[in-house]
């Protein structure tokens, strides 16, 4: 297995390298790293990438070396996305406006340690994580590697191009409207937002966006987002998430939702709704129940998110060491936040519930609900990036139209790949649950993933032709 191959390996079969000695701990990081120094000034997927303390940690991991099954990331390099707290190191979160480094790891970096993850960088957002497109003035934008014109999505966009790109074997994302999953779906690879709650968000980000912002994983494969939640989860299945891998779902009742919620003008293309039917007609072939069902989201979905991630923004920006440094965008942003009334907030609260039982009436006559995950190709950086405040809340909610409900209601739903388009760019497909059985989401893609392989095709950055130009 040469370089490339082992880098594009993933999470899973690199703890397996490691674990029985056919590739050191050492060895995995370099690849990694020689990888992010290659294609990192193109694509601008890392902030910061800690090259030496990765190395002496890989080091440190070969001299103790040990095949213990509780350390599912044995010697993997993760990303961490850059909202998330590395002791020792800023946490940008997108702008110029960050404080003091942080000495302490968040709760989920501690437990990715604890499994034998090596923190190999922090990727880039958007400025404060508000725009499903990643580009900030301070930082640049971040490029799709299937198109170097194209966004990977956001917010978690850096994750998505270092996962995608075989930078990284596993990589961490938070999704309070879509953030995992739309960057998932843009760039080919797994993504899944889990029941809320399941990985913590301590010490500084509980209730993130008034309860709407999960942690979890962007991933090559679905078996790698499983050992990424066995690392992380609080409450994992009996055996874990990978062992529950092992068997195949049972059959299923399937309902395919089509509409987005109300309030939203998204529409899908002719490519993206092949992509839904030839999923559907793959999962009746793999001996599901498929029928066509739709969601009903009621009047409240979209609006209940929305004003729970502007009181949201609102609080973030007030809490930032150096709000005069923050971009104009972000700055009306959080001013439409201050016109929220805390009572409305209150009351978007209290009324989840509600939409949860309404949207949950699906799940009456389904196990799983088969959705769009985005509506056409990934956009052009300069079709998104940089516009005004208005433009870019009516495009950013058409972009995550069927993802944003489900934060609403902190249900699990997951992002699948569904092959390529004639332009050769990514498809995808969303899959969503009940409260709780994230696992029959995973058995699911799963079993998309083993009768429809995504994994083996990579972007064209290794080829010459392929290659992006430096922002």
């Amino acid at each position: 297995m040469d370089d490339t191959d082992l880098a594009y390996a993933g999470a899973a079969e690199q703890a397996r390298l490691v674990r029985t000695g056919e590739v050191s701990a050492r060895e995995l990081v370099s690849a990694i790293l020689a990888r992010i120094d290659a294609l990192n000034p193109g694509l601008n997927a890392y902030r910061v990438v800690f090259a030496e303390r990765a190395l002496e940690e890989a080091a440190r991991q070969d001299t103790r070396h040990s095949s213990d099954p509780e350390r599912p990331l044995l010697g993997v390099p993760v990303a961490i996305k850059d909202d998330v707290d590395v002791a020792g190191e800023v946490t940008a979160w997108g702008t110029s406006a960050f404080g003091a480094p942080k000495s302490v790891d968040s709760d989920v970096v501690t437990r990715l340690r604890s499994a034998g993850a090596l923190v190999i960088g922090k990727t880039h957002v958007p400025e404060m994580t508000v725009w499903p497109w990643t580009a900030s003035l301070t930082w640049g934008a971040t490029r799709n590697p299937w198109d170097t014109k194209r966004t990977p999505g956001g917010s978690s966009g850096g994750s998505a191009v270092a996962a995608a790109a075989g930078m990284c074997g596993v990589a961490l994302g938070s999704d309070g409207g879509g953030s995992i999953r739309y960057p998932s779906a843009l760039t080919g690879v797994f993504g899944i937002k889990p029941t809320r709650d399941r990985i913590s968000l301590a010490p500084d980000h509980f209730d993130a966006w008034n309860g709407l912002t999960v942690y979890g994983p962007l991933a090559r494969r679905v078996r790698d987002a499983a050992v990424f939640l066995d690392a992380t989860v609080a409450d994992p299945p009996a055996g874990g998430f990978r062992a529950a891998l092992e068997r195949p779902p049972d059959r299923l009742r399937i309902a395919v939702s089509l509409k987005p919620p109300l309030g939203s003008l998204a529409c899908l293309t002719s490519e993206q709704r092949d992509a839904i039917e030839r999923t559907a007609a793959l999962l009746r072939s793999l001996g599901h129940d498929v029928f066509e069902h739709e969601v009903d989201y009621g009047l409240n979905a979209l609006l209940n998110v929305t004003v729970r991630y502007l009181k949201g923004v609102e609080h973030d920006v007030a809490a930032m060491p150096r709000p005069e440094r923050l971009e104009r965008n972000t700055r009306r942003l959080a001013a439409l936040g201050s016109l929220v009334a805390d009572s409305w907030l209150a009351i978007a609260r209290r009324s989840e519930p509600a939409i949860a039982a309404r949207m949950n009436r699906s799940f009456e006559r389904a196990d799983v609900v088969l959705t769009p995950m985005v509506g056409g190709p990934p956009p052009i950086i300069t079709d998104v990036a940089g516009r005004g405040v208005v433009r870019s809340l009516y495009r950013s909610f058409n972009e995550v139209a069927w993802a944003a409900p489900w934060n609403a209601i902190g249900q699990p739903a997951a992002s699948v790949p569904a092959g390529f388009d004639s332009r050769g760019l990514p498809l995808a497909v969303q899959l969503c649950g009940r409260a709780g059985d994230d696992v029959t989401l995973l058995r699911l893609a799963a079993a998309l993933e083993d009768a429809r392989p995504w994994a083996d095709r990579r972007p064209p950055v290794d080829e010459p032709s392929g290659t992006p130009d430096r922002p």
